[in-house]
């Protein structure tokens, strides 16, 4: 963060933490399986990278009224589909971003969450991957799973989410013409969610 308020002449309008993912233990692995620094390394990951940019970043956003976007995942809201740890972290990061919007954005800064689901990255595709050790597990193919997610997981699209249309989720987000929205979740997973 020093390097890029340096770099930018000590301004700052927008923040997207986007990051995530992390070593989740092998597949399948239950609550038992999984130990203490497999917890603490997800949660440094998923969340605290996010709290530590925010702190950082929280004193020129403030000088100018400016945007956080933070990148979430649907695991968050279905934490059973996903490795508990990194489920877990992502739902903290949602409270997180809401209560960060709640303290500041009467102060100006705006703060917002994307959550998506599936998306057609190295996550699923890679070679050493999530995607290919799940994959293994099943004893199916990468490709075979990875062309099966789509209707296993409910995605109204028949197809993985693109980066493209997460980024432009963010574009949007820190834009003015979101002004007024303020500690959102906008939830991009092709219809996975069922609920209201």
């Amino acid at each position: 963060m020093s390097e890029a308020l340096a770099r930018l002449g000590g301004t700052l309008d927008v923040l997207v933490n986007n990051v995530g993912g992390g070593d989740s233990g092998p597949p399948g692995a239950g609550f038992l399986d999984v130990d203490e620094a497999l917890w603490q390394g997800t949660f440094e990951l998923n969340l605290f990278a996010a709290v530590r940019m925010t702190r950082a970043a929280l004193p020129a956003l403030l000088q100018a009224r400016g945007v956080i976007v933070n990148v979430s995942s649907d695991a968050a809201r279905r934490p059973a589909t996903a490795p508990l740890p990194y489920a877990a972290a992502k739902a903290a990061l949602n409270a997180f971003g809401k209560g960060i919007s709640e303290e500041f954005g009467p102060q100006g800064v705006r703060v917002n969450t994307v959550t998506p689901s599936a998306t057609r990255t190295a996550l699923w595709e890679g070679e050493q991957s999530f995607g290919a050790d799940l994959a293994a597990a099943l004893g199916v193919s990468q490709g075979q799973m990875v062309e099966a997610m789509p209707a296993q997981m409910g995605m109204l699209t028949g197809r993985l989410i693109q980066p493209e249309e997460i980024a432009n989720a963010i574009v949007y987000l820190a834009s003015p013409l979101a002004s007024s929205v303020h500690g959102a979740n906008w939830v991009i997973d092709a219809g996975v969610s069922k609920t209201v």
